[in-house]
């Protein structure tokens, strides 16, 4: 059994491959577009600078609403949007659009959460001295919460690692594809083993990167 697993090490490099686009486009979408609406998700909450109740009420729930899908379901029901976007619904590209809509509500949520961990007397000094709002959000919420936030994109990261997985189950290719299609349907063992090998060694580099960066970062 064990030359099945040999045989397919080509394959298995392009499915890693694949596996590593879906998660690079998920966590810049995360971040570029998560990371700011996590921002604003804070600063309109109750008792902050921006505070707007309905403002807090729409947003929330629209991040909610995309988190309460499970995500082979949010595949599934964003097949149309994606086949607009990308032009097929099948695909590492087309899987990364579901992944990062998924990416961009999970990763607003976990910022929020760590910028309220952040001492309100360092905000309230700031806003003594004169800061615009801009200027507290980089030079003293980001700051301040930055360690909390590299764990938080470890986080998603792992999660997301394996919902690149599931997205193998409906055509997304990567890992997933790979173990579906071998390890199941052909029922080669010793070929699903190695493909979970490979996801248990990328998510002990993933959290032991992560966790030696937010400590080397973390001032307190």
């Amino acid at each position: 059994m064990l030359e099945h697993a040999i045989a397919i090490l080509p394959e298995l490099w392009v499915a890693l491959g694949q596996t590593m686009t879906m998660l690079g486009i998920g966590l810049l979408a995360a971040v570029l577009l998560g990371g700011p609406l996590g921002v604003l998700l804070f600063l309109i909450a109750d008792g902050q600078s921006l505070q707007s109740r309905p403002a807090a009420l729409l947003v929330g729930w629209l991040v909610n609403t995309v988190r309460s899908f499970p995500f082979i379901i949010l595949l599934v029901a964003l097949v149309p949007f994606t086949r607009w976007l990308v032009g097929t619904s099948i695909g590492p590209l087309a899987a990364s659009v579901s992944l990062s809509i998924a990416a961009i509500a999970y990763f607003a949520r976990l910022v929020e959460q760590n910028l309220k961990d952040v001492p309100r007397g360092v905000i309230e000094a700031a806003h003594a001295m004169g800061a615009s709002e801009l200027q507290i959000v980089l030079r003293v919420l980001l700051v301040e919460a930055r360690a909390g936030l590299v764990l938080a994109l470890t986080v998603l990261s792992i999660s997301f690692l394996s919902y690149s997985a599931v997205a193998g189950v409906v055509g997304g290719g990567g890992i997933g594809d790979l173990a579906i299609r071998y390890g199941y349907y052909r029922f080669e063992t010793d070929v699903m083993v190695l493909t979970v090998a490979v996801l248990i060694a990328l998510v002990q580099l993933i959290q032991f990167t992560g966790t030696r960066i937010a400590r080397r970062i973390d001032q307190r």
